[in-house]
């Protein structure tokens, strides 16, 4: 049984030069100079003798020093080195502090956008990644458990937020199966998280369908009264049957009025692949008084604040844009329905 006890090594002094105090079992107290006082564990491995540091002296105890230096034993027993583990194990936490949440975030959004997905797309998956960063960025992203993730994104359900809420469990949960394919994380805990989240009620949006509402619809396009960029983006919108945000950021040189096709760049289309719009002798007129009207600006829609600005998002809202995705399904010509 060790007989020296912490008092004993907590009055030891600094002298002219450097001394050991042994405990038991290999452990001694090294005492400098300058009166710091190091715990150390000797040994032999592989018939070399070698030292194992346990840590400073009173942060270490002399019960924890001691604990220690058992624990570098049982390795031993093993026929494991304690400095080559000790070694190992501060590799694999240096490892995981550089691994945190928002740097794998951060390779994943680079990943996207080699792939070449939209910029509004790459920005909303970013919004998303943001809010997350802020509660648990800088954690090791291996330390993250459910219970942390749910509670950060409980604050976004606080706010009524649910459909928001539901988006970031899923691309908090692309963050993590990156880190999983990339040697960085073990499994993904957003799994853990199916139904512990308010699910958000789907309000679907009315199609018209019918030619007589389609009729109706174009008469009251007809009569908008608003800016005329708006009104005419509004008359168009049917006609070449294109996502909001590609029509308003429509350019004149994407257009070939002789050909009367419409070529999209991929870089601006959603599945990023150029798309070609034929464009019928009805659609061709209104493109040519458009043109009149912003013929002197690149874009089609261009902004009344700033000429090589696009209308907003705002001017052709979901309320006003015409929803007409199922149009394909009626059994009659459009000559038809806009007669």
């Amino acid at each position: 049984m060790p007989t020296k006890t912490d008092t004993y090594f907590r009055h030891l002094k600094p002298a002219e030069k450097d001394y050991k105090r042994s405990d038991d079992g290999g452990l001694f107290m090294l005492v400098t100079t300058t009166g710091s006082k190091l715990w150390r564990f000797a040994y032999r491995y592989d018939g070399k003798q070698k030292l194992l540091a346990i840590g400073p002296y009173p942060i270490v105890s002399l019960v924890d020093a001691r604990a220690k230096r058992d624990d570098a034993k049982r390795l031993l027993a093993e026929d494991i080195d304690p400095s080559v583990e000790r070694k190992a194990e501060r590799r694999q936490a240096r490892i995981a502090r550089a691994n945190t949440f928002e740097a794998v975030a951060k390779e994943l959004m680079e990943k996207f956008e080699a792939e070449g997905d939209a910029p509004t797309t790459l920005k909303k998956k970013q919004w998303l990644l943001d809010f997350a960063n802020q509660e648990f960025g800088k954690r090791p992203i291996a330390e993250l458990k459910a219970p942390e993730i749910l509670d950060a994104l409980r604050k976004i359900e606080k706010r009524g937020r649910h459909e928001t809420a539901t988006r970031a469990r899923s691309t908090v949960g692309a963050v993590f199966r990156f880190a999983i394919a990339t040697g960085r994380a073990e499994r993904d805990p957003t799994a853990d998280l199916r139904g512990a989240l308010v699910t958000p009620k789907v309000t679907h949006r009315a199609t018209i369908v019918e030619p007589h509402a389609v009729g109706a619809l174009l008469r009251a396009i007809d009569g908008f009264e608003g800016q005329a960029v708006t009104r005419y983006a509004l008359r168009l919108a049917p006609l070449m049957f294109v996502r909001p945000g590609e029509l308003r950021k429509a350019e004149w040189a994407e257009f070939n009025m002789e050909a009367a096709e419409w070529r999209i760049p991929a870089a601006k289309m959603k599945m990023r692949r150029p798309h070609r719009v034929p464009l019928a002798p009805q659609t061709l007129a209104t493109l040519e008084e458009l043109r009149e009207l912003t013929g002197g600006s690149k874009l089609l829609f261009p902004s009344v604040r700033s000429w090589h600005r696009p209308i907003s998002d705002n001017d052709l809202a979901p309320k006003f844009y015409p929803d007409l995705s199922s149009f394909g399904r009626l059994d009659v010509p459009i000559r038809a329905v806009v007669a």
